[in-house]
């Protein structure tokens, strides 16, 4: 029989998945491990989301330095996909870096610039890691876009090598990413993995950092948020339809212990919205890309769990130069109890000091 889970249970189990819970994870790798991917979007209204990320689950101990380290030197950390991951699943990602691009477009463009990809392979082996400002442009056709990729030859040539796999991100700085080929970034000792095997273990880790996911859902282009027939059945008070749930986490869920956190608007716990909406019943949307005049919360605010709930959202903006962190609103979904508010407050006060910065304001709602 399906587990029949109230919405509070489900929503203990996604905070659990997610390690959100009161127990914090001991390190960075054991942290990208479980969560599976990190979200590398660098706009840093406040952090870059993979810091906001990281500190969101780790506190105080983290620091960024730290994550440059496992990627760049220690190699326990890549990038893929826009994602951190765990070098330890660079094999369940092998089979699908076989199968890229997917794209026929893509792939008669790579065909077609056999031997510009062959000068680029070679420029790397012999000089890399580079940027691809470094490599020339030798296209035989040029990639037509409508977007800003059009005639960016030699960075889309690169990212489409990335997804294939024979080139790899070595390191970011403030100027962007450099590239290398990848047996110089990924280890050579890596087991074969089915493209079967490869899927379904993807998809057991996938519903792990998720806790409960649908086992269909909404297409994604690198990342999926279902599962398939992963995990056990389990239906939600008040949510249409069948779930899929990890029953290790639904068991450690019983034990659940709150606390409260300020989340990125790129975290994994907020990304699929239509969960979100339907386990939560938490509205978010990030309105960096909307005109100032349309937005109802912020340029980057940011989601306020509380215990298994989310509550509201921050607008803040760090100003370095000035040595501050600029609250603009707390924005309350429903008024806040005075433990609430001193939880967020003290939160807020967490982040000010990982930042280093002093905070300015803290507006009623």
């Amino acid at each position: 029989m399906p587990h029949r889970l109230t919405r509070e249970q489900a929503r203990r189990v996604a905070v659990t998945a997610q390690l959100l819970a009161a127990e914090r994870p001991a390190g960075i790798v054991e942290t990208v491990d479980a969560l599976t991917v990190v979200n590398i979007e660098p706009t840093s209204a406040i952090a870059p989301s993979a810091d906001l990320i990281l500190w969101s689950r780790l506190g105080w101990p983290y620091q960024p330095a730290d994550l440059v380290r496992l990627v760049e030197e220690d190699r326990a950390v890549f990038e893929w996909g826009g994602f951190y991951r765990a070098m330890t699943d660079l094999p369940l990602l092998l089979p699908e870096m076989r199968q890229r691009p997917r794209a026929a477009e893509a792939r008669e463009w790579l065909a077609a610039n056999d031997r510009f990809r062959r000068e680029v392979m070679a420029r790397l082996r012999a000089d890399g890691p580079l940027r691809a400002a470094d490599i020339p442009d030798t296209a035989q056709v040029s990639w037509r876009s409508t977007g800003w990729t059009n005639n960016r030859n030699s960075m889309q040539l690169l990212e489409m090598l990335v997804l294939c796999g024979d080139v790899a991100i070595s390191s970011r700085d403030a100027a962007g990413r450099l590239f290398d080929v990848a047996d110089r970034v990924y280890p050579s000792d890596v087991p074969v993995l089915t493209d079967e095997e490869a899927a379904r273990e993807r998809a057991e880790r996938r519903l792990a950092s998720l806790g409960i996911a649908r086992a269909k859902g909404v297409a994604q282009p690198l990342e999926p948020v279902d599962v398939g027939e992963i995990g056990e059945e389990a239906t939600v008070d008040d949510t249409p339809g069948v779930w899929r749930v990890d029953p290790g986490i639904l068991a450690a869920a019983d034990a659940f212990a709150p606390r409260t956190a300020l989340l990125s608007p790129f975290d994994r716990l907020v990304f699929d919205r239509r969960r979100l909406e339907e386990v939560f019943g938490y509205e978010y949307l990030l309105e960096m890309y909307k005109p100032a005049a349309k937005r109802r919360w912020g340029y980057f605010a940011l989601p306020i769990l509380y215990g298994d709930r989310f509550v509201g959202k921050l607008d803040a903006k760090a100003d370095r130069k000035a040595g501050v962190l600029r609250v603009n609103a707390v924005h309350e979904d429903q008024p806040f109890s005075d433990e609430v508010r001193e939880a967020v407050d003290a939160e807020l006060r967490a982040l000010a000091g990982w930042l280093g910065l002093e905070i300015v304001g803290r507006p009623a709602a």
